[in-house]
């Protein structure tokens, strides 16, 4: 059986002591590939110099929505020379985050547009993040939609309505480990079955969300427990998990667009 981890952040600082161990863990828990994804400049680099360490793992390069008050047209030509190494398979994560509001409303819109744009030309496929934008994301991204674009709506938590535009707009879905929580995950569970099982992508966004029962355990999470969220979602979906995992395995690769023979199974 084969997993893959569609959206980590194993760049984060809080791997550097470890990194090696977890890469081992996600391999010792069938998780043969991972997404490493940028949110920064530095971030994007780190990405790269572990998809280049490790060969299950890939990397994106873009500029998280949190993150666009320090983001530059210098920034973003540092990551379309970066997006052109063979490791980096996406561009992302990019969106709108109205939550905290730690880049305002303005600056927000401007960027994502011009990541948008950048992401177009380059022909990369897009990890967007939506948190909280009261439906100004979807109404961005349909504006802005080009033809035949690939993309993910990662972590999603969002309602029916909004899960049906992304469908229509033929985006796949990121489901983490959110779909175990008990409390938190019940509407998330109640919306798998409306999900196409070609458009669904399993993820950690680790070291965050980490899912039930790991999260009784431990704080951090990590590609690994990757492994959680599918079993959950074969129990929603009455699937098999060697059926579930091969479907889930050809979703990730063709959004990626990642070659059999790019990924080595050790």
């Amino acid at each position: 059986m084969k997993l893959f981890d569609s959206h980590c952040h194993i760049n984060d600082k809080s791997y550097d002591r470890d990194r090696k161990a977890v890469i081992e863990n996600a391999k010792k828990a069938d998780v043969h590939a991972m997404m490493v994804v940028a949110i920064t400049e530095q971030s994007a680099n780190k990405a790269i110099e572990i998809a280049n360490e490790y060969s299950q793992c890939f990397a994106s390069v873009g500029i998280h929505p949190h993150d666009v008050k320090t983001c530059s047209e210098n920034v973003l030509s540092t990551l379309i020379e970066w997006s052109h190494h063979p490791k980096v398979k996406a561009w992302g994560e990019t969106g709108l985050d109205f939550n905290r509001m730690f880049s305002p409303q303005k600056s927000q819109e401007k960027w994502f547009i011009r990541q948008l744009e950048i992401a177009e030309d380059l022909n990369l496929p897009i990890i967007f993040h939506e948190r909280d934008s009261k439906g100004r994301f979807l109404e961005m991204i349909r504006s802005y939609d080009p033809n035949e674009r690939k993309g993910v709506v990662h972590c999603f938590s969002g309602i029916k309505k909004e899960l049906k535009g992304y469908l229509d707009l033929n985006y796949d879905i990121g489901i983490t480990g959110i779909l175990t929580m008990h409390k938190r995950g019940e509407y998330l569970r109640s919306l798998i079955d409306y999900i196409p099982i070609e458009r669904i992508v399993i993820e950690t966004d680790s070291p965050y969300l980490t899912p039930a029962p790991e999260k009784n355990k431990v704080r951090r999470n990590e590609p690994a427990f990757v492994r959680s969220t599918f079993l959950k979602l074969c129990d929603i979906r009455e699937d098999d998990p060697e059926y579930l995992a091969a479907i889930l395995w050809k979703n990730t690769i063709r959004l990626f667009e990642i070659l059999e023979e790019e990924v080595t199974i050790i």
